[in-house]
């Protein structure tokens, strides 16, 4: 059996439309892939620790995806277990320039708030992946019209893997839904080890 962990993003949570949207085409049209996407904490060091003791349980083949800082951690993610990975408008480096994050942070979806600190954002230095070593792995969908993120830090990142970058749209990826099938694809080809 296979595996996907869907990694939502800061703020987000597994009711996000892209989550929502993965989980039903899975289970449309490949029920023999697990979606799983755990609610993350917005602290990186214990939403890492979340996302391994997930991975702890799992077996089989397993599969990567995430979205702003998920795309960060699958990044990260994917490079330690040589697993194939998708980053929907990834973040590039988001301990820099993110000094807007700190304070009062409320989830989008369930309207916690958690009080975000340097250390915070200090601790996601340790989950950074400098160099691509496999970048056939990763497959990286841009839209330039990200309000939150440049998409040319990302574009730069990960010029070396498949990249789609689209003209337009936004942060949420405008469209996602039409590219499951190529994501579903790509993923379960067989990763390159390095």
């Amino acid at each position: 059996m296979a595996s996907l962990l869907y990694i939502h993003g800061f703020n987000s949570s597994p009711d996000s439309d892209k989550a929502c949207q993965t989980r039903a085409w899975l289970a449309e049209h490949r029920p023999d892939i697990t979606f799983i996407c755990p609610c993350l904490s917005p602290f990186p060091a214990r939403a890492m620790a979340q996302l391994e003791a997930v991975i702890t349980g799992l077996s089989g083949r397993l599969y990567f995806a995430g979205s702003s800082m998920g795309g960060f951690y699958a990044t990260y993610l994917a490079a330690k277990y040589h697993s194939r990975g998708v980053l929907i408008n990834p973040a590039v480096r988001p301990w820099l320039g993110r000094e807007y994050l700190l304070g009062d942070q409320a989830n989008y979806h369930t309207g916690e708030v958690h009080r975000i600190e340097q250390d915070h954002l200090d601790q996601l230095q340790a989950f950074d992946v400098e160099v691509i070593k496999a970048p056939a792995n990763l497959l990286v969908l841009l839209q330039s019209g990200d309000e939150v993120l440049d998409y040319r830090l990302a574009e730069g990142k990960y010029g070396d893997c498949q990249l789609v970058v689209e003209p337009g749209g936004d942060h949420g990826f405008v469209g996602f839904e039409s590219h499951l099938p190529a994501i579903i694809e790509f993923l379960t080809q067989q990763p390159t080890r390095v």
